[in-house]
């Protein structure tokens, strides 16, 4: 019975590692140029990724204005500001509908 429990942990975990490492070709491949917003991509992004790009903006300026008292003196506003704040309102409001850019 132990041999079959190591057999099945040694299985599992090569699995796992398989499975993660073969993900990672996918980034090596090209990214498409400008494809068209689909009807589903539209409505999937209106109902679900804009009101989550809201929440993320309000809470990333939360963050930011506590965050002040440590960037300031460290001269890392101008990151945390971009970071936190910047790059969440421009993906809520400056991308046009429908276009997820990864």
């Amino acid at each position: 019975m132990h041999g079959w429990k190591k057999t099945s942990v040694v299985f599992v975990m090569v699995a796992v590692l398989v499975c993660t490492t073969t993900g990672f070709s996918a980034f090596a491949q090209d990214q498409k140029l400008e494809e068209e917003a689909t009807a589903e991509g539209i409505i999937l992004d209106f109902v679900l990724l804009r009101p989550l790009g809201i929440a993320a903006t309000a809470v990333g300026t939360v963050f930011f204005i506590a965050s002040l008292p440590f960037s300031v003196p460290t001269g890392s506003m101008g990151v945390t500001f971009k970071k936190l704040v910047a790059e969440p309102a421009s993906f809520t409001f400056a991308r046009p509908l429908g276009k997820v850019i990864y």
